[in-house]
């Protein structure tokens, strides 16, 4: 699947922003302004966000399904495996520079140590959900990980919480809010977000095109209107600006939303790399779609009663 753009000359950041979009989510350079990824459903997605971020810039994008001969195919394989690796170099090279750092601030509990392990551990993630080919290196990283974490984390203390106009939800109420199928972090959160501070019954629906539901609310679809990535901000973060939803514990589940959806380390949760997993593992496990989106919702809802400053008292154990 080839990604072909041209961006305008001003400003003069573009270029740079979308070349990062494309490092993040693992894409091969052909050309200047060609990247490469296999074919595959999130590939799909992860082009179509990055033609909206470069329509939004002034650009021109087009995602174009190819077929290649064996000898072309084994040699853009060759170039999937040599980024790969590379990276699993770098970062074995990393880990065994950081171990002595580690061990050393262990023995004080030091916050910016464990900060550096969950770095690494969310980039190794990161690199092997790109790693389509299954290159050499995973496994040796994962070991070294392993090693790096025992070092440190039996005496790290945990990371401490952190401490325009808005729409009036009623209109909102009672609607049909539809999205893509095949629902994602992004939607999984967003839908969350809906039911529990927009519309407690909200009702969600399925579509490739918001047309065949003309009276409901768009979010997450690539069409313009309703709810949908706006310059750096995900769908998820969108709705809680324009709803106004100061909630310190939505605030903590944005950060992983965003940087789990736009192949980001900006805020560098703990948390991310177990939330992409889980996200996966139901959307592996989970055919229909309603029915996913349910899950997905659920887990957002006990991510946000962890997160909570008053958490729900436990139910006393019956009596036997």
């Amino acid at each position: 699947m080839l990604f072909v753009h041209q961006l305008p000359a001003h400003p003069s950041n573009a270029r740079v922003k979308i070349w990062r979009r494309l490092q993040q989510v693992g894409a091969m350079a052909m050309k200047n302004a060609v990247h490469l990824l296999p074919e595959s459903a999130q590939s799909r997605e992860d082009f179509e966000w990055l033609r909206a971020e470069v329509m939004a810039l002034g650009g021109q994008a087009a995602i174009l399904d190819v077929s290649m001969d064996d000898a072309d195919e084994r040699q853009v394989i060759a170039r999937f495996h040599a980024a790969a690796a590379g990276e699993f170099a770098r970062l074995r090279k990393e880990i065994k520079l950081m171990r002595t750092r580690v061990r050393n601030e262990a023995r004080t509990g030091g916050e910016h140590a464990l900060r550096a392990v969950r770095g690494l551990q969310d980039r190794f993630e990161r690199a092997v959900r790109r790693d389509v080919f299954a290159a050499q290196g995973a496994r040796d990283v994962e070991a070294a990980l392993k090693e790096l974490a025992s070092d440190y984390l039996p005496a790290a203390r945990s990371l401490p919480s952190s401490a325009g106009s808005r729409l009036d939800p009623e209109p909102y109420k009672s609607r049909i809010w539809v999205t893509r199928p095949r629902p994602g972090v992004d939607r999984f959160a967003s839908a969350w977000l809906i039911r529990r501070f927009v519309d407690r019954d909200a009702k969600f629906a399925f579509s490739a095109s918001p047309d065949g539901y003309p009276d409901a609310v768009p979010f997450d679809m690539y069409h313009a209107g309703g709810f949908r990535h706006e310059g750096d901000l995900c769908t998820f973060e969108v709705l809680q600006e324009r709803f106004g939803i100061r909630d310190t514990a939505v605030r903590r589940i944005g950060e992983i939303v965003h940087d789990i959806d736009l192949k980001e380390d900006r805020y560098k949760s703990p948390h991310a790399g177990t939330v992409a997993n889980l996200v996966e593992g139901l959307r592996a496990s989970t055919a229909d779609d309603a029915r996913l989106l349910e899950q997905g919702m659920g887990l957002f809802e006990a991510l946000y009663l962890s997160f909570s400053p008053a958490k729900p008292p436990r139910a006393r154990r019956p009596r036997c």
